[in-house]
């Protein structure tokens, strides 16, 4: 299943005889690893869509926004119609204009939802498709205020900026929006959180692995040590539901805790990527990064529309594409919607299925 190698650079490129997409991958330096299983998952997804008629170039981006223009243009000047990749958010940023200019989609591997735009798609899943999925089966299960509990990065910023248009979306009141530094004392965090809405419903960890863990059992001996008094009388009873987002799923530090008991997040629709994992082992003898499931995305459908004639722009508008983590759906303008599933830590810590991922029909999943 291997692509064969570009072609070397030097005198007049051939016409191409095939409708062709340009892959965008790290081929070199320390990502190169990464990019090679980016190929594989992309070549992957070329042979499910098509035997014949597409190809694809890869163009080693040297993993730079320098490296990823230059490998932009070298695709376009080869005859490439559609971009696949790159892998990061200020590489797709460096990309999105040379795409732009030349009338080429993109669809980028980052979950940056920011390098989303006319002609851009991101294939990644982003904090703003986790939050409205987790706060939409929230608000469905009786959860009206919520509170967000995360670091000051960009990944907290990101969901500080879903929540509240996910609850503006939903007619709910506004969040509290409690940002600790990401060295911060977890006690100390957590009784900020506490602080911010002691009436909330629902609590958004942004915090992963062991930090999640300390910070949910720090709230919830901080709630449990508070006087009567201190609390609302409208508090929930037994708490706010704990929400997570993602990166929590398959995490072994998030194992054994009480405080996170029934805790939900959002994922990946299991059958969907178990199926592509199985099928990438099959065809490579490893398993594959998680990055590999948009890679694979991107890739099938940059095939998928060369191959019918089709703009990727409308490609999904019939019918979503059942993707590697599971159904997706590109909007016009950029937008990527995803339908993911819902689960919750099992006393064991292990993920239970709550509500399978559903199709992405409207916007938001």
């Amino acid at each position: 299943m291997a692509v064969p190698a570009a072609p070397a650079f030097g005198g007049a490129p051939a016409q191409p005889t095939m409708a062709r997409a340009g892959m965008l991958l790290p081929l070199t330096g320390p990502q190169a690893p990464l990019g090679q299983a980016l190929l594989q998952a992309g070549t992957m997804a070329l042979f499910d869509e098509t035997t014949n008629g597409v190809e694809f170039l890869p163009r080693d981006t040297g993993g730079t926004p320098a490296g990823a223009a230059a490998a932009a243009r070298s695709a376009i000047a080869e005859g490439a119609r559609a971009l696949v990749g790159p892998l990061t958010s200020g590489e797709a940023a460096a990309v999105a204009p040379v795409a732009r200019a030349a009338g080429v989609p993109l669809l980028a591997f980052t979950n940056d939802s920011q390098r989303a735009g006319e002609g851009v798609w991101v294939l990644g899943m982003t904090p703003e498709q986790q939050v409205r999925r987790v706060v939409a089966a929230a608000a469905q299960d009786g959860a009206q205020r919520f509170v967000l509990a995360a670091p000051a990065n960009e990944f907290g910023r990101a969901l500080a900026t879903a929540l509240r248009e996910a609850v503006r979306d939903l007619g709910l009141p506004q969040p509290a929006v409690s940002l600790h530094p990401s060295n911060a004392d977890l006690a100390m965090a957590a009784s900020a959180a506490r602080t911010a809405s002691p009436q909330a419903d629902a609590l958004l960890l942004g915090e992963t692995g062991e930090r999640a863990r300390r910070f949910a059992a720090a709230y919830v001996a901080e709630r449990s040590a508070a006087p009567p008094a201190a609390e609302a009388t409208d508090a929930p009873p037994q708490g706010p539901r704990v929400l997570g987002t993602a990166l929590w799923l398959n995490d072994p530090s998030l194992r054994g805790d009480a405080a996170l008991e029934g805790a939900w997040f959002p994922g990946p629709d299991a059958n969907a990527r178990a199926r592509f994992e199985a099928r990438y082992r099959d065809a490579f003898g490893e398993t594959p990064p998680r990055i590999a499931a948009a890679a694979y995305d991107a890739a099938a459908l940059a095939a998928r529309a060369l191959r019918s004639g089709v703009p990727v722009a409308t490609i999904t508008s019939q019918q979503s594409f059942a993707g590697a983590d599971g159904p997706v759906r590109l909007l016009p303008g950029g937008q990527t919607l995803r339908g993911l599933a819902i689960y919750a830590l099992s006393p064991a810590g292990d993920a239970v299925l709550v509500d399978p991922a559903p199709e992405p029909a409207a916007t938001g999943l």
